[in-house]
Formats: C-alpha cells, sequence, structure tokens
C-alpha cells in the first residue's frame, strides 16, 4: 500500500501539468474549435526559455541562484504572453473562418519555429538546471520504505491548482466567463446581444497561452531540462486527453487530464515503462471512440 500511495503522489505532479495545459487548452478552443498544434509548442519554448535565461543570468550575470531563476521564469512569461497576443491576432483570427487544415498546418509550422528558436538560441545544446527543493516531505513510512513528495513537486502542484481553481471561479462568477459561454454556444448570438466577440477571442486566447508558459515552467523547474521535441509530445497528449474531457468546459478538462496523470504514473510503477505511453494512447483512443465530441459550432471570428 505504501508503494501505491507513492505511485499516486508521484502522478499528483504529473496530474497539476496536465491539468493546467488541459484548462488552457480547453479556454482557447472553446471559442477557436480548431486543433492548436502550436499550444504544445508554447509550452516547451516557454520551459527551455526560463532554462537559457537561467543560464544567461547565472553566468553573464552574475546572479545568484534563486536571483537567476526568478530572472528566468520573468523572461519565458513574457515571451509566452507575447507569443500568445501574436498568435491570436495574425493567425488565429485570419484562419479561424476557413477551414481547420489551414489551422493546424499554420500552427504547425509555428510549432516547429518555436523549437527550431529554442535549439539555436541554445546551440544546439542541453542545459540543465541544478536540483532545487528536492527536500523530500514524507507522507507515510512503514519498514524501510517511505512515501514523499518533494518540496518543488508540492510547490508546482499548488501553483498549478490555485490557477486552475482560480480560472474555473473566473469562468463561473464573472462577467468575462458569462461572455465567454456565451460567444462559446453562439457567437453570432452573442455579438447580436452586445458582447464584444473579438475582445473575449484574443482574451481567452492569451489566458490559454499564459498557462500553457506557466507549465512549461513549472516542467523546467522539476525536471531540470525540456528537450526541443517535447512540444510536439506533450501537445498531442493534451490535444487527446482535452478531447476526452471536453474541449468546451475547461474544468472538465483539467480533472480529466489530472486523471490521466495519474493513471500514467500507476502504469509506469506496475507495467513496463516502455509500453506506457502506446497503452496511454490507445485508451484515449478508445475514450474518444464511446465519449464522442458533439459539439459543432461556429466560430466568434468567423
Amino acid at each position: 500500500m505504501l508503494y501505491f500511495l507513492q505511485q499516486l503522489l508521484n502522478g499528483v505532479h504529473s496530474a497539476a501539468i496536465y491539468g493546467l495545459l488541459a484548462f488552457g487548452y480547453a479556454l482557447g478552443n472553446g471559442l477557436l474549435q480548431r486543433t492548436n498544434l502550436a499550444y504544445g509548442g508554447i509550452f516547451a519554448f516557454s520551459g527551455q526559455t526560463m532554462i537559457l535565461a537561467a543560464v544567461y543570468g547565472y553566468q553573464a550575470l552574475w546572479l545568484t541562484l534563486p536571483s537567476t531563476i526568478a530572472f528566468g521564469i520573468v523572461v519565458a512569461l513574457a515571451y509566452a504572453t507575447l507569443v500568445s497576443r501574436v498568435l491570436s491576432h495574425s493567425v488565429f483570427a485570419p484562419l479561424a473562418g476557413r477551414s481547420p487544415n489551414a489551422i493546424v498546418a499554420a500552427t504547425l509550422g509555428v510549432m516547429i519555429a518555436l523549437m527550431e528558436l529554442s535549439r539555436i538560441a541554445a546551440d544546439t545544446h542541453d542545459y540543465w538546471l541544478p536540483p532545487m527543493l528536492a527536500t523530500p516531505v514524507v507522507f507515510a513510512s512503514g519498514g524501510n520504505f517511505v512515501a514523499t513528495m518533494t518540496v518543488i513537486q508540492l510547490i508546482n502542484t499548488a501553483t498549478a491548482a490555485t490557477v486552475i481553481i482560480l480560472g474555473a471561479a473566473k469562468l463561473s462568477h464573472s462577467s468575462f466567463g458569462r461572455n465567454w459561454r456565451a460567444v462559446a454556444d453562439d457567437p453570432f448570438a452573442a455579438k447580436l446581444c452586445g458582447i464584444d466577440t473579438t475582445k473575449v477571442f484574443h482574451r481567452a486566447l492569451l489566458f490559454g497561452g499564459m498557462c500553457a508558459g506557466l507549465a512549461g515552467v513549472l516542467a523546467a523547474l522539476y525536471y531540470g531540462n525540456l528537450g526541443f521535441g517535447a512540444g510536439l509530445v506533450y501537445g498531442l497528449k493534451i490535444l487527446f486527453i482535452t478531447a476526452v474531457g471536453g474541449y468546451y468546459a475547461p474544468g472538465k478538462a483539467a480533472l480529466g487530464a489530472a486523471a490521466f496523470g495519474i493513471a500514467e504514473s500507476l502504469w509506469a510503477g506496475y507495467f513496463p515503462i516502455e509500453w506506457r505511453d502506446a497503452w496511454m494512447y490507445g485508451l484515449l483512443a478508445a475514450m474518444l471512440v464511446l465519449t464522442g465530441d458533439r459539439k459543432d459550432a461556429p466560430s466568434p471570428a468567423a
């Protein structure tokens, strides 16, 4: 039971990262209603930018470790905001009313561009952050085995959960949330009722991109590194996970993603890890077939 508890605790951190990514993706996709492959690119780009900025701050600016990490986080979130804003105005808005294939092709190109920018900026080198806040916090013990989470895992989980809870509360109890639901349900009727659908569209995509950027920063802080191809892997996972949880319900999407993170950790603890992704993708595909996604509404930028 202690081993089982340890696998659950391991999954809590992954669940928080996946949940934050799914919440942001559903927030934008509820209005865009097109496959956004650039979302995973923003996640990986932000994590790599944080690492590169932190390395620069430590080696060139001679900052202390806490200061250089803070510097890297600020730079990464600033870039995530900038990229999300540019994508919203220059890619999504012009292409939202066209064929879904146009958005897929454009966002695939954006993801590749972000991956290449990170690779070129790092000169194809992998930079690693030193282990931070790795002190274990014991949750249960028995015999020679203890179930623990590290301090950085607890901080990341608390941060992601706070953002998701506050975001869900804003969607439920604010004018922006009411407008978001109205535009997601029927953008034409919402516009007739006086809602600025364009403003809601851009704000939702901006907030969604910032969620991806924050998730990338949290992942980089925990793992110490994010590979150049991480954007594609995480982007595909979030695409499938959010489809199961609900493209048009960010809260449900986050819960579905959290459940996926727990299941992924349990698989890694009890079954061959080399088959983990294959079985998890198969499970997601089966759930998509069984649940389906019946909503089909026009885009607010159409």
